[in-house]
């Protein structure tokens, strides 16, 4: 009786909408969501998170990373990686940062979506959503990150938004627009090295508009670059589907963790990361802290060659495209 009543709220909203929402089970969770236009599918788990478990066409490959043997398990002591897309707290900390989301999270039903929210982090104090905005037609996705301080002091803190793709694609960050010498003098943006990163591996494409990243299952070593732009943007592409996220940088450099970074990629042997970042804020007691990103994905989508001509030509529209 119970599951015959939710199929009909979810239909009488999709009536609407053209977006169906509905439970399901996911790899071993059973308390899934499935949000879906018919054109592309969404996964968020309801037994962990909040995260976004799948995207890709309805019926296609998810472009995320699974990783087998964490799926469909809770309650683990410790983070772990699993796969898809989550959200974390900048900078990096090797205790707060990791802090598990291995719980159930409360899931509300939206026309278009559902809104994700953990149970208050013991080590953190903090509370994290993420909600998801299906388009009625089309691809677009908007994904409302929030963090909220559920503690009694002020957190100071950047919310990070991180995205983990399957093995075997490439990733593209553009840069801010590019000029001339002596004609533009101006710095634009930088580009941050961890110290593991190494400028001499293979799998870096540096060019002159964009930053190249080659995921590679047989190399584990870790790679990792950042950089600025007010019009953030990271791109993936895997067997021709290509996935593109946007993230407006709302601040100036200076106000970004990791020395300016709206951006960041890194890869190792089992995934590759698009990440974006929003600016330091202080987040007072019951405040809440706010990161949007925008994705869109596309079918049929080659590269011959990875050079700023070719990734001008089947890239940069699919990623300008209004």
């Amino acid at each position: 009786m119970l599951k015959s009543i939710f199929l009909l709220v979810t239909i009488a909203m999709s009536a609407s909408s053209a977006v169906k929402v509905e439970k399901t089970a996911y790899r071993g969770w059973p308390n899934c969501y499935r949000i879906s236009n018919g054109t592309v599918e969404l996964i968020v788990t309801g037994d962990v998170g909040p995260r976004i478990i799948r995207y890709g066409f309805a019926g296609g490959q998810n472009l995320f990373k699974e990783f087998d043997e964490q799926m469909g398990k809770t309650g683990e002591a410790d983070w772990q990686a699993r796969g898809g897309h989550r959200l974390w707290i900048s900078p990096e900390d090797k205790v707060k940062t990791y802090a598990p989301d291995n719980r159930p999270v409360r899931i509300k039903v939206l026309a278009d979506g559902v809104e994700a929210t953990e149970p208050v982090e013991p080590l953190t104090g903090l509370e994290k959503t993420i909600t998801i905005h299906l388009a009625a037609t089309g691809s677009a996705v908007e994904v409302v990150h929030q963090i909220r301080n559920a503690g009694h002091s002020p957190y100071e803190l950047a919310p990070w938004a991180l995205t983990m793709f399957a093995q075997g694609g490439t990733g593209v960050h553009g840069f801010p627009p590019r000029g001339k010498h002596p004609v533009d003098l101006d710095a634009t943006n930088p580009l941050v090295m961890w110290v593991y990163t190494n400028l001499a591996d293979k799998r870096w494409g540096l060019l002159n508009k964009y930053l190249v990243l080659h995921q590679d299952p047989h190399n584990p070593v870790g790679q990792k670059l950042g950089s600025y732009n007010k019009d953030t943007w990271g791109a993936y592409l895997l067997n021709g589907d290509l996935f593109v996220k946007h993230a407006a940088a709302t601040a100036p450099v200076s106000a970004y963790p990791d020395f300016g970074c709206s951006f960041e990629t890194f890869t190792n042997n089992d995934f590759l990361e698009l990440e974006t970042l929003g600016p330091f804020g202080k987040v007072l007691p019951n405040q809440a802290i706010t990161h949007t990103e925008r994705w869109t994905l596309h079918r049929n989508v080659h590269v011959a060659a990875w050079t700023d001509a070719e990734i001008d030509r089947a890239i940069l529209p699919l990623v300008t495209a209004k």
